[in-house]
């Protein structure tokens, strides 16, 4: 490992989102969340591979060297503005791990008719005039995922809100298995943090360095 630094940055947050991943597919209960939420969590899980990475290489050197450590601080503020533009320009929308579609459709089904007297079905897009919105349902099942994609422009974003909170409810007392999807991300997540205290073990004297030149001032 010549660059523990480096490394660390670029595996630390990726290996907290496979184990976060993990543990939420080896749960006895499924998970919801928002698109906009899961997009920042990947945001963060990518956050050090891409600051080590093309923004590293497009930070300009004189800027480097004017500046010091506090570019890092530029730099991943670039990066979280980049991330949260991506979160704006998306639509609502609604993911649920470790949840097949067979024991999504009936807790579904009957949340819409809570919330809807009348939904609209045309194959698998569902409108709920009553709450402003509409919707497509997407089946991912080698990962157990569902996700509840907007469908069209005009949508109402307390609509999708009053779904999300209904449907977190109904969910939450719905029994399901674990996924083996979590055990590889587990098994990814834990190989990752073993090789890299391996590897800072190994190279320890070198980080300690590193750490030293990253923070030391620059006049």
């Amino acid at each position: 490992m010549d660059d523990p630094l480096r490394v660390t940055v670029a595996l630390v947050p990726l290996i907290v989102y496979a184990l976060i991943l993990g543990a939420l597919n080896l749960g006895k209960k499924p998970f919801l969340t928002t698109i906009a939420r899961d997009t920042v969590a990947l945001g963060v899980a990518l956050s050090g591979l891409m600051l080590i990475g093309p923004a590293e290489l497009l930070a300009p050197e004189a800027a480097a060297a004017r500046f010091g450590a506090f570019i890092w601080v530029m730099l991943a503020t670039l990066y979280s503005l980049l991330v949260s533009l991506v979160v704006l320009m998306q639509r609502p929308g609604l993911v649920i791990y470790n949840l097949s579609l067979d024991e999504f459709r009936e807790p579904f089904l009957r949340v819409v008719q809570s919330l809807d007297p009348n939904p609209q079905w045309a194959g698998n897009t569902l409108a709920l005039p009553s709450l402003g919105i509409e919707l497509h349902v997407e089946s991912f099942p080698a990962m157990r995922n569902i996700k509840l994609s907007s469908v069209g422009d005009l949508q109402n974003l307390h609509g999708w809100r009053t779904l999300e909170t209904t449907l977190a409810s109904s969910l939450a007392t719905l029994p399901v298995r674990s996924s083996p999807v979590g055990i590889g991300f587990m098994t990814l997540g834990i190989l990752l943090a073993i090789g890299l205290l391996i590897g800072l073990s190994a190279n320890h004297e070198t980080l300690v360095q590193e750490i030293e030149d990253f923070i030391r001032p620059t006049y």
